[in-house]
């Protein structure tokens, strides 16, 4: 059974506790492993998924990680030239993965730093309502951490943006 078929058939049986969103990130690791580890330490994540590639082909790996039992993020290995960690590309990202937090975004900052996450904007009030920072992890991929802080209405935003907002849904 080819791998992805395995993952999918896991999933059939699996009787999952984490909300399981729409869309899910995946974010590729030079060593999974140590990866699952630090963004436990770092970020308070937990695996809610492990399985292992076959000794044939340990990179065929696949976790999952969630923040308090919500969302969904999959942490894998480089297996081709076209999959790879941004610490194997000089530090390239074409993508951040955004994690809503319900509580103290300052604190989760200080804890992320403290397991040697390297941050790259300090936790800050956003015009939207957020409370927000950035963060790079032990391979260099961009994470954002964000805590609503207050509500804000569209025109509010408008306001402090000085243009229209386009949006199908407004917190």
């Amino acid at each position: 059974m080819p791998f992805l078929d395995t993952v999918s058939e896991i999933r059939k049986r699996m009787d999952h506790a984490v909300e399981a969103p729409t869309f899910t990130s995946a974010v590729t690791y030079r060593d999974p492993k140590a990866a699952l580890d630090w963004l436990a330490s770092a970020f308070g994540f937990e695996v809610t998924m492990a399985i292992e590639g076959p000794p044939d082909a340990p990179e065929m790996c696949h976790y999952e990680m969630s923040s308090a039992g919500h969302g969904r993020v999959m942490i894998g290995a480089e297996w081709s030239e076209l999959v790879r960690s941004p610490e194997h590309v000089g530090g390239a990202n074409t993508q951040s993965v955004h994690v809503h937090l319900a509580e103290d975004v300052d604190a989760h900052c200080d804890r992320a730093r403290a397991a040697g996450a390297r941050v790259v904007a300090e936790p800050s009030d956003q015009f939207y309502g957020d409370r927000t920072y950035q963060a790079l992890d032990l391979e260099g991929h961009r994470w954002v951490f964000a805590q609503t802080v207050r509500t804000v209405s569209r025109e509010e935003a408008e306001a402090a943006l000085g243009q229209p907002i386009t949006a199908t849904d407004w917190p």
